[in-house]
């Protein structure tokens, strides 16, 4: 399995070297824990370090902030290996939009106050958009942040935030001028260590992906320094959001590869070994043709991907594509999940095996970044000129 298409013109030999190290360090570190992980409904901190001293979160932040200094890519190979892996707990992701939030937007001295520890996993980041009722719609968010001498006063609510219980650096969508509409919209990052007002609510209890930590977040006048805002100029944060979320939206398609490969790979194991009716499961012609349409699909997602990935590293890649990979990879992520559970029969159901697990995690691909009924608009728009 690799992330990687035959014709993808951005990879380098140092993105396969990249790759093979992650896989590595995940198959001993990652794969044995991660049924431990969806029982405790977190991942350890410690793995977050170790995952920093190997380099794995470091391979797009500049080296003077401690990282490697390659571009998207990387990232890109980290997630994909992730999840090739079957895991949807440890939440990178959201640590490599964080970071690029911060490269993208931030100061000097915000750059290299936090990218470091975000390279080494000395801090886990979140980026709270979500709120109660609010859904996909950022422009109506309702949290505040309001001046007070040299600092904000943030108030407001959160919810669904992935890393939320252990997050220790979260960027926080919120109304610095409430009349302005999209306008008024500002990132403002909060260091959640000693923060008084910040309160984090219960671990959620979710369908899938029941390692991830994911939480509702409470701010009750909560002081942030005002050069804790990301960017030059307050209001700027509506325009930051819609910049970023094609990656957020691209890494979505990516751990969609990644999942599906792994549940090809363990279905065509299974069926090779099942025995129905005096034969292998896999001899069976309707498994044949369910297994070259998945693996089919699979292909063509993956050359789209790639071409995303391209798309991004020359700075190419517009908001209706990315909607178009977020929309395509989970719409077939979970059009593969279906068909490969079947194809294990009753055993498919029995959450010792990994894809009743995969099944479960890949439902909310369809929901978050973003509806892809959100998705279909924004690609709709685009044809509308």
């Amino acid at each position: 399995m690799s992330l990687f298409s035959s014709t993808a013109a951005w990879v380098t030999d140092e993105h396969r070297m990249f790759a093979e190290a992650a896989g590595r360090f995940l198959d001993d570190e990652l794969v044995p824990n991660i049924e431990t992980w969806v029982d405790n409904g977190v991942v350890d901190r410690d793995f977050w370090r170790k995952a920093g001293e190997t380099g794995l979160m470091a391979g797009a932040i500049p080296e003077e902030f401690g990282g490697v200094g390659g571009g998207m890519g990387f990232d890109a190979v980290t997630i994909y290996e992730q999840t090739s892996r079957g895991d949807a707990g440890w939440g990178y992701g959201i640590q490599s939009i964080v970071t690029h939030y911060i490269t993208a937007y931030g100061s000097e001295e915000q750059k290299a106050k936090w990218l470091p520890k975000l390279a080494s996993g000395e801090m886990v980041g979140a980026i709270a958009m979500t709120e109660p009722g609010t859904g996909s719609d950022l422009q109506a968010v309702r949290t505040t942040a309001e001046k007070d001498g040299n600092s904000y006063r943030i108030n407001g609510s959160k919810i669904f935030i992935t890393n939320g219980q252990t997050a220790d650096l979260i960027i926080v969508v919120a109304k610095t001028d409430k009349t302005l509409g999209s306008k008024g919209v500002s990132l403002i990052a909060l260091e959640t260590e000693g923060a008084e007002g910040f309160r984090r609510g219960r671990n959620l209890k979710k369908l899938g992906m029941k390692a991830n930590d994911t939480a509702e977040l409470f701010f009750e006048d909560v002081k942030v320094p005002m050069t804790n805002l990301i960017g030059a100029e307050e209001g700027h944060g509506f325009y930051q959001l819609m910049k970023q979320l094609p990656w957020e939206r691209l890494t979505i398609g990516i751990m969609a590869l990644g999942a599906i490969d792994f549940a090809i790979a363990e279905t065509v194991k299974y069926v090779q070994e099942r025995k129905a009716f005096g034969q292998r499961v896999m001899d069976f012609q309707n498994t044949r043709f369910k297994l070259a349409e998945c693996k089919t699909k699979a292909e063509v997602l993956r050359s789209f991907v790639n071409d995303c990935i391209g798309r991004l590293e020359a700075g190419q890649l517009d908001a209706a594509t990315a909607s178009m990979v977020k929309y395509y990879g989970s719409e077939v992520q979970n059009e593969i999940m279906h068909e490969c559970l079947q194809l294990f029969g009753g055993y498919g159901f029995m959450m010792e095996y990994p894809i009743a697990r995969l099944y479960a995690d890949a439902r909310v691909q369809m929901i978050y970044g973003g509806t892809n009924e959100v998705m279909k608009e924004l690609i709709a728009r685009s044809l509308d000129v």
